[in-house]
């Protein structure tokens, strides 16, 4: 497994980020500092998720020298609307109807910050869902509860396995971190043997 020259830091308190970097091989930890999500009006659905990204890993801009810093942030799109957590059960219905019988984009942009080095790369993957039952969809709002997640879903949970009729791109994108992304950022930090 790839050993780091330098400490890693995960600034991200998302489980599946965790669970995906761990089962990469990589050894990390983990450390969140707040930051302000909103973003200007202006711009496009497709550079959320970068600006965001960006945004969280400047708030480590000199409070760790010498770790790398690995910040990351996902948008669902649907029909040109960021789709993001959903407040509660009605909001998450919502969601997942407008995105049942069609096709979404996701986003996932992830930052590394190395000093003053700031490399944002943005990974887009298209989900297409078959038309969703309301019943299906009310069961699996309240079985998983997913208000953690942009777009109300988790391409690993249930609605995934059996609503989810195919998808274009990396299927960790869609779980908000493209692993294939990450390993080439940190590439150059391996420990040559």
């Amino acid at each position: 497994m790839p050993q780091l020259t330098r400490p890693l830091t995960l600034a991200s308190n998302s489980p599946r980020r965790k669970q995906l970097l761990t089962d990469a091989g990589f050894e990390f930890n983990v450390e969140v500092l707040p930051t302000d999500e909103t973003f200007p009006a202006d711009l496009s659905t497709k550079e959320v998720a970068g600006y965001i990204s960006r945004e969280k890993a400047e708030m480590f801009r000199g409070a760790r020298p010498g770790n790398l810093i690995l910040t990351a942030d996902t948008v669902v799109v649907a029909n040109e609307k960021i789709l993001n957590k959903p407040a509660g059960p009605e909001e998450a219905f919502e969601m997942l109807k407008m995105l049942s019988g069609t096709s979404h984009e996701v986003i996932t942009a992830v930052s590394l910050l190395d000093g003053d080095s700031l490399l944002t790369i943005s990974d887009q993957a298209k989900v297409y869902f078959r038309e969703l039952e309301d019943s299906e969809i009310t069961w699996y709002i309240e079985k998983y509860k997913p208000f953690d997640k942009a777009g109300s879903y988790g391409i690993q949970e249930w609605i995934g396995m059996v609503g989810i009729e195919k998808i274009e791109g990396s299927f960790y994108t869609i779980m908000g971190l493209p692993v294939q992304v990450v390993y080439q950022m940190l590439k150059p930090y391996f420990r040559q043997e």
